[in-house]
């Protein structure tokens, strides 16, 4: 992959709505690229966030076309990322994509390889195993703080998105369910501290066949048919020898599983929500008490969203500020479309064990994305 010769890289947004805000705030922090334009089908949409933010609104059509942009931000709609990724590599753009990297394996597959063909970057989200949690863990795992990883827990459960979300019929829909919508962010943060995942074996329910919206808005009181597994328990096999319990679900009202564990012939590791840039890791040694790792003062670990009452880390961008560095160092990013494309394999396995009741392998060959050490971290920021 050849360097990039231009200073300052031309980002354009497509998709402009909720988490266009983050990233819209968040590009400010990082040196070398500059928000030059935005796009999103609602006009209306693309106005707004035109205005907030001081850019261009444009077309979708007109944004690619646009000289000025060097890297296009993929904030759509999952349903829409592999065509709007697809379109951009086509008109010779970089793309970082919102995650999933697209919603099959087979799409993943194709975008990764028109990357490669057309000599340009692809990147995906999350990008929050680069974050001040996860590199601290990284750290403990390369230093052998817990010896040889054994075995390890992941659990993201919680009750589903209908008493908050007002229109939340999509996320239980087939390409939807815990796995595919909160998946990326736990399996990420596995294959970056454990490397590739293999085989994968699960098994996968519904709790409830209908379930009524309870936020307010136009379809408050009313009910849906869930149309995919909202309660998936998965086992992933990792080509170092590791095995993991993975479980996602929207069938648990209350629980009191760590998000991410990892247990070692020396010791275990406790990680905070991957969902986050910040939190707590925790190290005990060969069974002595936990000593608790804070992110506070490490970079990119200071709470800062939401914006009014900041109680958790956010600094999506960090990935496209890793790829923008990629291209002037001639280097793959480590937020690659690679690794979303990994993930996405894995994810396709788990639903696709749940349905055959048979183990599913995956395809070797990841490179776990580089360490990001505490210098180079810093020197991202403006």
């Amino acid at each position: 992959m050849g360097a990039h010769t231009r200073e300052t890289i031309g980002l354009g947004v497509i998709g402009c709505g909720n988490i266009s805000m983050t990233y819209l705030r968040n590009a400010a922090l990082f040196a070398g690229i500059e928000l030059r334009a935005c796009a999103d089908i609602s006009a209306e949409m693309s106005g707004l966030r035109a205005r907030e933010y001081g850019i261009r609104a444009a077309s979708v059509d007109g944004l690619l076309a646009d000289p000025e942009i060097d890297l296009v931000l993929n904030l759509t709609v999952p349903a829409v990322h592999f065509d709007v990724t697809l379109s951009a590599l086509s008109a010779g753009k970089h793309v970082f994509t919102e995650k999933p990297l697209a919603t099959s394996a087979a799409d993943g597959r194709r975008l990764v390889a028109e990357a490669l063909a057309r000599d340009l970057r692809l990147g995906s989200a999350p990008d929050t195993f680069l974050g001040a949690a996860g590199r601290r863990a990284r750290r403990l795992m390369e230093d052998g703080a817990i010896g040889r990883p054994v075995s390890g827990t992941a659990f993201m459960m919680g009750r589903g998105m209908e008493h908050w979300h007002p229109n939340p019929q999509f996320y239980y829909q087939p390409g939807g369910g815990p796995v595919f919508d909160m998946g990326p962010y736990y399996l990420t943060m596995l294959v970056n501290l454990l490397g590739p995942v293999v085989r994968v074996m699960a098994m996968a329910t519904k709790g409830q066949d209908e379930r009524m919206i309870t936020a307010d808005g136009p379809f408050k009181n009313t009910t849906f048919r869930v149309e995919t597994p909202t309660n998936v328990l998965s086992l992933l096999e990792f080509q170092s020898g590791t095995t993991v319990t993975f479980g996602a679900s929207w069938d648990v009202f209350r629980h009191s599983n760590h998000p991410i564990e990892l247990h070692g012939t020396e010791g275990s590791l406790r990680l905070p929500d991957p969902d986050t840039f910040g939190g707590t890791v925790s190290l005990s040694e060969r069974g002595a008490d936990w000593r608790d790792f804070e992110s506070e003062n490490a970079p990119y670990g200071k709470r800062n969203w939401p914006f009014d009452a900041p109680d958790r880390a956010n600094y999506r961008m960090l990935g496209v500020a890793d790829l923008v560095r990629s291209l002037h160092e001639g280097r793959a990013p480590r937020a690659s479309g690679e690794l979303a494309l990994h993930v996405l394999e894995i994810m396709e396995a788990i639903l696709a064990s749940g349905e055959s009741r048979q183990s599913v392998s995956i395809a070797a060959g990841l490179q776990q994305p580089a360490l990001l050490g505490e210098d180079e971290a810093r020197s991202f920021l403006v």
